[in-house]
C-alpha cells in the first residue's frame, strides 16, 4: 500500500479545501503595488518617482504612462550593467544573488538576467502551486512515491564576482530543498556535469536504477534523452524501463509541435502538464486537465501587461514601438495574440520577454504561448505568426504520416528575383517529395490566414521546402552553445542568419 503517497495526496487535497479562489485582476493590482513599494528607493524607483506613482488613484494606468517599455538590450544598457560594476539598489533592493544566462534564439553572447532571492522564493511558491494542482489530475496515490527526472542545464553554477551564474533551470534545480532530493533524479552528481552529451550518457547508464514517475524539461531535449535511454538499453519504448512513468511536465516552449514525436517514444499515454518557466521568472502553469492552457501566476511576484500583437505596433527586430498600447488583465479578451510584458521581483520593469500569448479564459487568467515576437513573418504582407506555422506542421504530419517537430523559415528573393518563403523541415521521411510537401504547406497556410492568401496572389511568388533530419536542428543549437538549455529554435530567420544556417547544413 502506498502509505507515503496517500499521505502526500491527502495533504494536497486538504490544502485545496482551505484555499480561496484567486481573483486575478485584484491579485495583479496588489502585486504591482508591492513591486513599486519595495523598489521605490532604488535608483530605478527614484528615477521614475515610484513614491508619487503610489499616490495616484489609478496605479496601473499611471505606471503604464510613466515607465517606458524595456527589452533586454535597453534595460541592460541603461540599468543592469551597473550590477556588474558592483553597484546595488539598481532596479531592485540589494544585489542579485544569481544571474540567469540566456542566449535566447540569437546564438550571441549570453544575456545576464538578474535573479534575486525574492525571485527564487517566487519560483519556489509557483512550484508548490504546480504540485498542489496535481490533485486535479486524478493521479493514483503511488504516483507520489515515484521519482522525478528533471532535465535542465547544469547545476554547477559559475562564480562571478559576488554572484553565481547559470541557466535558470540549473539555478532552480540547485535550490531543491533537502526533503525533495530523494525524489529528484538524475541527482546532484550527474546534474553538475557540464557537457550535455556526457550527462545524458550517465542518465542512460543509470536509468534502470530509478523508478521514474514524472519527467520535467524542454520537449526537444527530453525526447533526445528518452531516445538515448531507449537505444542504450535496446528498448521498444521508454515504459519498458520506467513502467510507472505517468506525468510529463513540459516547459520553455509550446509542447504541441513535439506531441506526435514525443508519444512515439512511449508505451502508454502519460499526462502532459504545460508550464512556463523563463529566465525572467515562473510565469504560468497548467492547473486543470480540461484544458492544456496555463494559468498565469498572478499573485506571485510578477505583474503582467499585454500589447496587441499587430504589425503596426512591432518593429522589424521584434521590439515594441513606444506608442503601442498596453492592456491590463482586466482589459484583455480571448482569441487575440498579445505581446507579453512583465515587471518582477528581480527588477525587470515593463520588460518585453519576447513571447506572444493568447487568452483562452480571461477570468481564470489562462493562456497559451503562440510564438515569439521575432518570429513574426510579415514580408510582403504575409503576416504569419508561429501558431499558424505550427498548425500547418500538424496538418502536414497527418497528411504525410510523419513528424515535423522542428522547422525554420526565411522570406527572401530567389534566383529569379521573386520573393519566396524558404522552409527547412526536420523529419525522418525517406525520399521526401518536397514539391508535394511545399504545395500542401502552401494550401494549408492559405486556408488558415487570409493575409497570407492575399500575399500569395501578389508579391509572394511561392514556397520552397527542404526536408532534413531533425537532428540537424539540434546540431545547430549545439554549435551555438545552447544544447540542452532554455532553447527556442529560430523559427524565422533573416537573410544573414539564414545564409549561416544554409552554410552549416551544407557543410555537414
Amino acid at each position: 500500500m502506498a502509505i507515503l503517497g496517500n499521505l502526500i495526496k491527502g495533504v494536497i487535497e486538504l490544502k485545496d479545501t482551505f484555499s480561496s479562489e484567486i481573483v486575478h485582476k485584484d491579485a495583479q493590482e496588489s502585486v504591482l503595488k508591492l513591486l513599486l513599494e519595495t523598489a521605490k528607493n532604488t535608483q530605478f524607483g527614484k528615477h521614475y518617482d515610484f513614491e508619487s506613482l503610489l499616490e495616484r488613484s489609478n496605479l496601473q494606468a499611471s505606471f503604464a504612462q510613466t515607465v517606458p517599455y524595456f527589452d533586454y538590450n535597453k534595460i541592460n544598457a541603461e540599468w543592469w550593467y551597473k550590477y556588474h560594476e558592483n553597484e546595488s539598489d539598481v532596479t531592485w533592493p540589494g544585489h542579485p544573488s544569481y544571474f540567469a544566462l540566456s542566449s535566447g534564439t540569437t546564438g550571441k553572447t549570453s544575456k545576464r538576467i538578474p535573479v534575486t532571492d525574492a525571485m527564487i522564493e517566487a519560483i519556489r511558491k509557483a512550484g508548490i502551486k504546480q504540485v498542489f494542482a496535481l490533485k486535479n489530475f486524478d493521479l493514483p496515490a503511488d504516483f507520489f512515491e515515484k521519482e522525478i527526472m528533471m532535465l535542465g542545464s547544469s547545476t554547477d553554477l559559475d562564480e562571478n564576482n559576488n554572484h553565481l551564474e547559470g541557466e535558470i533551470s540549473g539555478i532552480s534545480a540547485s535550490q531543491i530543498p533537502s526533503w525533495f532530493r530523494g525524489y529528484y533524479k538524475p541527482g546532484e552528481e550527474i546534474s553538475q556535469i557540464e557537457d550535455w552529451d556526457q550527462r545524458v550518457q550517465r542518465i542512460a547508464e543509470r536509468a534502470k536504477d530509478w523508478d521514474i514517475g514524472a519527467l520535467s524539461g524542454i520537449p526537444s531535449w527530453i525526447e533526445l534523452m528518452l531516445q538515448k535511454v531507449i537505444d542504450y538499453h535496446k528498448l521498444n519504448h521508454i515504459h519498458e524501463i520506467w513502467p510507472n512513468l505517468q506525468v510529463y511536465t513540459s516547459g520553455g516552449v509550446a509542447f504541441a509541435p513535439y506531441e506526435k514525436s514525443f508519444k512515439a517514444l512511449l508505451g502508454k499515454p502519460v499526462t502532459v502538464i504545460d508550464t512556463y518557466l523563463a529566465s525572467e521568472g515562473y510565469l504560468a502553469t497548467q492547473v486543470r486537465p480540461e484544458t492544456d492552457a496555463m494559468q498565469l501566476n498572478t499573485d506571485n511576484g510578477i505583474y503582467f501587461e499585454f500589447v496587441p500583437f499587430k504589425p503596426e505596433y512591432i518593429d522589424e527586430d521584434g521590439s515594441l514601438k513606444p506608442e503601442a498600447p498596453a492592456l491590463t488583465l482586466e482589459e484583455v479578451e480571448t482569441d487575440q495574440d498579445y505581446v507579453l510584458l512583465i515587471s518582477t521581483v528581480s527588477g525587470a520593469w515593463r520588460y518585453l520577454i519576447g513571447d506572444t500569448i493568447e487568452f483562452t479564459n480571461v477570468e481564470r487568467a489562462e493562456i497559451k504561448i503562440t510564438g515569439r515576437t521575432k518570429f513574426f513573418l510579415n514580408t510582403v504582407g504575409s503576416q504569419l505568426s508561429v501558431n499558424k506555422m505550427d498548425a500547418a506542421m500538424r496538418e502536414l504530419e497527418t497528411q504525410f504520416k510523419t513528424t515535423f517537430p522542428e522547422y525554420t523559415i526565411c522570406a527572401k528573393r530567389g534566383d529569379d528575383g521573386e520573393f519566396y518563403h524558404f522552409w527547412y523541415l526536420g523529419s525522418d521521411l525517406q525520399n521526401p517529395q518536397e514539391d508535394e510537401i511545399a504545395e500542401a504547406l502552401d494550401q494549408s497556410l492559405k486556408a488558415a490566414n487570409k493575409n497570407y492568401k492575399v500575399a500569395r496572389s501578389k508579391a509572394l511568388k511561392g514556397v520552397k521546402v527542404k526536408v532534413i533530419p531533425a537532428e540537424r536542428f539540434h546540431d545547430w543549437s549545439e554549435r551555438n552553445k545552447k544544447k540542452g538549455g532554455q532553447v527556442k529554435m529560430e523559427r524565422v530567420m533573416n537573410d544573414t542568419k539564414f545564409s549561416e544556417w544554409e552554410t552549416f547544413i551544407n557543410e555537414h
